[in-house]
């Protein structure tokens, strides 16, 4: 009989990113997380090496569009697309322009 290894208790941003398929590799992970228009948990991130946990709020711009999502568990590795999306779960998704209510929001 063999054990398994205690699930983590976090994560790096970037990691969580790449395995939950919200970004193509790694590096856009990285540049995601450093490039200072990302918030977790309302508080600005400019790491890549953030902790992500089950439950923190994550919020950023994505293909024109401002997402939230809660961290509903930790992947185990980077699987097939299902498996990313069962790891999150998608509170908003709205247009940039919508967020301040101004149509010429960049």
């Amino acid at each position: 009989m063999t054990t398994r290894a205690p699930a983590p208790e976090s994560m790096r941003l970037d990691r969580f990113l790449w395995w939950a398929r919200l970004a193509k590799s790694r590096g856009t992970a990285q540049a995601m997380a450093s490039d200072g228009h990302f918030r977790m948990d309302g508080r600005a991130i400019d790491r890549a090496h953030a902790p992500v946990r089950v439950g923190s709020i994550l919020t950023f711009a994505h293909q024109g569009n401002v997402r939230v999502l809660r961290v509903e568990s930790l992947p185990a590795r980077r699987g097939p697309p299902a498996e990313g999306r069962a790891c999150y779960c998608d509170l908003v998704t709205s247009p940039v322009s919508d967020v301040d209510g101004s149509p010429y929001a960049a």
